[in-house]
């Protein structure tokens, strides 16, 4: 259900990721069971940011934190061939929205919808992860929350963090999502992100993330942005203020 999509054709291009400074490096990073432990105690650590529902929709997404594998197979971030070493590095799973669906068709998403009465956020985002991407995570795969987001659309969004391993075996429901792509945390620590424009009509600005050549923009942008302060970079950052572009208010 894509609550909180963004353009699929990357409206804007940026600069190439390519030769793009990085304010750390992702070597520097933990791998496997120790990056686990590590965003686990980066996230216990966060006081989260709940925000009142104030009428508006409870929603959840999933953001699953997985291996680099081959990369993104994006433009800007091509696939490395499958003869290549897969990298153990970190990096989040973003899907495109299938071209068929009624609202938000070929939009960027993380994978969630609405949390069902008796739900957590957490059950919520676990059911959805599986429900689009075929991927069943059990309650322990949870590492922590970021702050609540509350979209121009109607929404109150809780994204989780949970673990998803090297996901290897994704199984994408066709009827939801057009593609799935593994977005390398050394991409998120690009020295240019985030990308911000003031809009009228708005008293705080939008927030973009650069991928590879073109961008994502809040509220996924939001969540990307907030996971690499909080959970990669140890920073105190908020996002809730930051605004959506106008094709999001609806």
């Amino acid at each position: 259900m894509p609550l909180y999509a963004t353009p699929g054709h990357g409206h804007g291009p940026v600069a190439p990721a390519h030769g793009h400074a990085r304010l750390g490096r992702v070597n520097t990073l933990p791998t496997g069971a120790s990056l686990r432990t590590f965003l686990q105690q980066r996230l216990a650590a966060w006081p989260v940011q709940a925000l009142p529902a104030e009428g508006r929709r409870h929603a959840a997404v999933a953001l699953p934190v997985t291996e680099a594998g081959w990369g993104a197979g994006l433009p800007g971030l091509p696939l490395q061939p499958a003869h290549t070493p897969w990298s153990e590095a970190a990096a989040v799973l973003l899907t495109r929205r299938a071209l068929t669906m009624r609202q938000h068709a070929g939009q960027w998403a993380l994978p969630g919808g609405r949390v069902d009465e008796g739900e957590s956020p957490e059950q919520a985002a676990l059911r959805e992860l599986h429900e689009e991407l075929g991927l069943r995570l059990p309650p322990e795969a949870v590492l922590g929350r970021l702050d609540d987001y509350a979209t121009r659309s109607g929404y109150l969004v809780t994204p989780v963090v949970v673990w998803a391993g090297a996901a290897r075996a994704l199984q994408p429901n066709p009827a939801e999502v057009a593609s799935v792509h593994r977005i390398g945390a050394d991409e998120l620590l690009r020295a240019d992100a985030p990308l911000l424009n003031q809009v009228r009509g708005a008293e705080h600005p939008v927030l973009r993330m650069p991928l590879g050549t073109h961008w994502v923009a809040a509220p996924t942008a939001a969540f990307l942005y907030q996971f690499r302060e909080v959970a990669l970079l140890g920073r105190a950052t908020r996002v809730a203020h930051f605004d959506q572009p106008f094709f999001a208010w609806r």
